[in-house]
């Protein structure tokens, strides 16, 4: 019961002592990942970048910093509103002036424009999605051709939570996610062991073809 009370909590974080240290627990483990995840994509001053799950905002903050062109513009997409809200406060400067806009949504069902993205990058997300093949297909919609879509994760770690039941079946698995994404008109989908300091990650890389 407390295992999947926990996943629950990890996948859809709510205003609750569980959602509260959830949100801790992002900030602290995701903090290397979203960073390495805004290096991987090249972000350009220019271009239009979307964060799947965001959580907290973390990532959100460092890409912000990159979109310094007149045409820059970040978006965020996050499922719950706990974290839709806590984004939304540490991004309000960049929200006020028009340079991001977050959604609180799911991802297939996300109002975003087809063909208009050019980076998408999310961190410890894909495994609570109920469909990754569509979760796939939504991405692949709304980017550009020739976009490119990176998510960091620590396999390891993954690997324990899954352990304890935490997920529900084998989504978890980086395999399956980059099977999901070359159905749905990606390219170029692999994924390459990483490491920043002491911590080892992994990120998986994916071009959208269309």
């Amino acid at each position: 019961m407390l295992s999947n009370k926990v996943g629950k909590q990890l996948g859809h974080p709510t205003y609750s002592l569980t959602g509260w240290l959830v949100s801790k627990f992002f900030k602290w483990n995701n903090q290397i990942l979203e960073e390495n995840a805004v290096k991987l994509i090249n972000i350009q001053p220019n271009d239009t970048v979307l964060e799947l799950g965001h959580g907290p905002g973390l990532g959100l903050q460092e890409a912000s910093r990159l979109l310094v062109g007149p045409r820059g513009k970040l978006l965020g997409v996050d499922y719950s509103q706990y974290m839709h809200q806590m984004a939304s406060k540490r991004m309000e400067e960049q929200i006020s002036r028009g340079k991001a806009v977050l959604y609180h949504s799911d991802l297939v069902t996300m109002p975003i424009e087809e063909n208009t993205v050019d980076k998408v990058f999310h961190c410890n997300c894909y495994y609570f999605w109920p469909d990754l093949k569509a979760g796939a297909k939504a991405i692949h919609r709304v980017m550009k051709p020739g976009g490119i879509m990176v998510t960091t994760l620590r396999l390891e770690s993954v690997k324990k939570v899954a352990s304890k039941n935490m997920f529900s079946g084998e989504s978890w698995r980086p395999e399956i996610y980059m099977e999901a994404l070359e159905s749905s008109g990606f390219t170029d989908v692999r994924m390459e062991n990483k490491r920043e300091k002491l911590v080892k990650f992994q990120a998986i890389f994916a071009t959208a073809v269309k």
